[in-house]
């Protein structure tokens, strides 16, 4: 699992008939600057932050492991407190 950001919604008129009609939004993990679709099954909006799931977990998630994703959002996160660099890396302040 991974954290990420929702930049915004992905439109794409023409994909494939099993991708149905859900969501497709573009997300940037966590002090990243690489940008990825993943499939909203969960109703996100842009500025959420949220968790991911890839791989096969991902299939599962949207619903079929014949389902075609690589990522997707499986929560909404309300809070967290991220630590401070200091007690990420063992120094005191």
């Amino acid at each position: 699992m991974k954290i990420c950001q929702v930049e915004g919604t992905l439109v794409a008129t023409a994909r494939i008939g099993s991708l149905e009609n859900r969501r497709l939004l573009v997300v940037k993990e966590r002090g990243s600057s690489g940008k990825q679709v993943a499939v909203d099954p969960v109703g996100c909006k842009p500025g959420d932050w949220v968790i991911v799931v890839g791989s096969s977990a991902a299939r599962d998630a949207a619903g079929s492991k014949d389902y075609p994703s690589d990522l997707t959002i499986v929560g909404i996160i309300d809070y967290w407190e991220e630590p401070s660099s200091a007690a990420s890396t063992g120094k005191a302040g």
